[in-house]
């Protein structure tokens, strides 16, 4: 029960990752406010999460929206009593060049991978800090501390919230505020076989080569999971500022 009586927001909590940690966070004691675009999905997240005992919330949201993440905030404010914990994870990848990349693509995918951080860490940073402390975790990627092919925006975006997630342990360490990055590689999710779709690639060899890695497999959802937890927990009480690689020795 690490996270014993805390409170915790998922964003992208409807599927993959999202999903896994959710019932993750549920399962070490916190309650949950899965937040996601897709409102039946969150819903039947949260219901999962209340069927084994625990609490949990559904909210939908555009998280790129300033007023939506006002909204959600308040929400869980209201409803789970206030915010400890804050896995910032919601995301979304085009499989583009620079020269096939829309301004509206780029825009989009900015939107959600970083401006969505940002606006959230502006909101729930105060209600944090005037409790005396909490635990950012933002969803970066392996391409976030390297580059990748044919995925400029998704790349320039996760790098993105890399360092910005080093600047805001930075601020707001001083307030007993954590802030670390969780950084993933090929991971199993309905994401990843997307990616395939979007390149025009059999999913099958797409998806066997994403296993080309030192431990031989894509990663599990529920292993990442396991890392956002330890940060997000005690147990990781003088780790901020960091961005922990789980990626089967792909960087390496």
């Amino acid at each position: 029960m690490r996270l014993q009586n805390k409170k915790a927001i998922v964003t992208g909590g409807a599927g993959g990752i999202g999903r896994a940690t959710s019932l993750a966070f549920a399962a070490e004691g916190a309650s949950v406010a899965v937040v996601d675009l897709n409102a039946d999905a969150a819903e039947a997240v949260a219901e999962e999460i209340r069927a084994a005992g625990g609490t949990a919330i559904a909210l939908a949201a555009d998280v790129s929206s300033e007023a939506d993440i006002e909204r959600v905030v308040a929400s869980v404010v209201d409803e789970l009593g206030g915010i400890d914990v804050v896995f910032n994870n919601a995301g979304i990848i085009r499989r583009t060049t620079a020269v096939e990349t829309t301004v509206e693509e780029w825009d989009r995918v900015f939107g959600v991978n970083v401006r969505a951080i940002f606006l959230m860490c502006k909101h729930v940073v105060p209600i944090m800090a005037a409790n005396g402390g909490g635990s950012i975790v933002n969803t970066g990627s392996g391409w976030g501390l390297k580059g990748g092919g044919q995925a400029i925006s998704y790349c320039a975006s996760k790098g993105a919230v890399v360092n910005m997630t080093r600047a805001l342990a930075i601020d707001h360490g001083p307030q007993g505020i954590r802030v670390n990055s969780v950084n993933p590689g090929d991971v199993d999710t309905g994401m990843l076989r997307d990616e395939a779709k979007q390149l025009g690639q059999d999913q099958a060899g797409f998806l066997a080569e994403a296993a080309e890695r030192p431990l031989n497999r894509m990663g599990q959802p529920s292993e990442i999971a396991a890392a956002v937890v330890w940060l997000a927990s005690d147990e990781s009480s003088y780790v901020t500022g960091s961005a922990l690689v789980v990626d089967g020795g792909g960087i390496a």
